[in-house]
């Protein structure tokens, strides 16, 4: 299970393991009273040059393992939801790619956003694009990701 906190990632990649993560009070998943640590798993973000340690914790009732994530970005994602939508306006809009970042990943996202307008919103859908994703985020979905 993967929770959004609200944290620093820079601060988070500076102090690596000894960065003070608060630990859920009950599991999110069972509600149990009690969750222990159950170590780090390394995430790779944009703009670090190695992986940033994120805190893991375990539940013993249910056995769940609880993974924080810092807010603002899609769950397997790399670049943040704002980097995501800005470089998606600007192709939209302008007609270009913005520099820093691999076309062929920018329009990955691209297609999959229109892959997924006219899966849950048809062809007919006359919003535009930056819309549906805004719409698709409000909804707690991924605008960008390939699984529908």
């Amino acid at each position: 299970m993967v929770i959004s906190v609200s944290c620093e990632v820079k601060e988070i990649f500076n102090k690596g393991k000894d960065y003070e993560w608060s630990k859920p009070e009950i599991c999110p998943h069972c509600k149990g009273s009690h969750v222990w640590g159950h170590g780090f798993v390394g995430a790779y973000f944009d703009g670090f040059s190695g992986f940033v340690y994120l805190r893991r914790w375990r539940c013993p009732s249910c056995r769940c393992v609880i993974r924080v994530r810092p807010c603002g970005y899609f769950r397997r994602f790399q670049a943040t939801i704002e980097d995501i939508r800005s470089r998606l306006s600007s192709r939209i809009s302008g007609g270009h790619w913005l520099p820093g970042m691999s076309h062929i990943r920018q329009g990955h996202w691209l297609r999959a956003l229109r892959r997924r307008v006219a899966a849950h919103l048809g062809n007919r859908w006359q919003g535009g694009l930056l819309r549906a994703f805004d719409y698709f985020v409000s909804l707690g979905q991924i605008p960008v990701s390939r699984s529908l």
